[in-house]
């Protein structure tokens, strides 16, 4: 005699909640964590330069270029860039000409 599917696993909501918070069915651990953010930084690092590359192909003006070095110098990769003396001082204020005597 078969038993009715309702009967076969009857137990009271307050016991399933017990069961349920002492043994989860599944739990990550630290291997689990380390594997899925490896897959995550692999993914991220294949779309950069997937998108650079596809930028890159772009006609002009979408393309991406090289910005000169004097205008972002902190974008260099060699370091600091050192200016002349004569490039770090204001320039000199135009003067209005002198008036003219009669």
């Amino acid at each position: 005699m078969s038993q009715n599917p309702n009967q076969q696993g009857k137990k009271s909501k307050k016991a399933l909640q017990q069961e349920a918070l002492i043994s989860p069915s599944w739990f990550p651990d630290a291997r689990w964590h380390a594997r899925t953010l490896g897959i995550i930084y692999a993914l991220l690092t294949v779309a950069y330069f997937g998108v650079s590359h596809a930028l890159s192909m772009l006609p002009k003006p979408y393309n991406l270029r090289r910005i000169p070095v004097e205008m972002t110098p902190w974008l260099n990769p060699g370091g600091k860039v050192h200016l002349p003396e004569d490039q770090l001082h204001a320039p000199e204020p135009d003067l209005p000409p002198a008036p003219t005597k009669k």
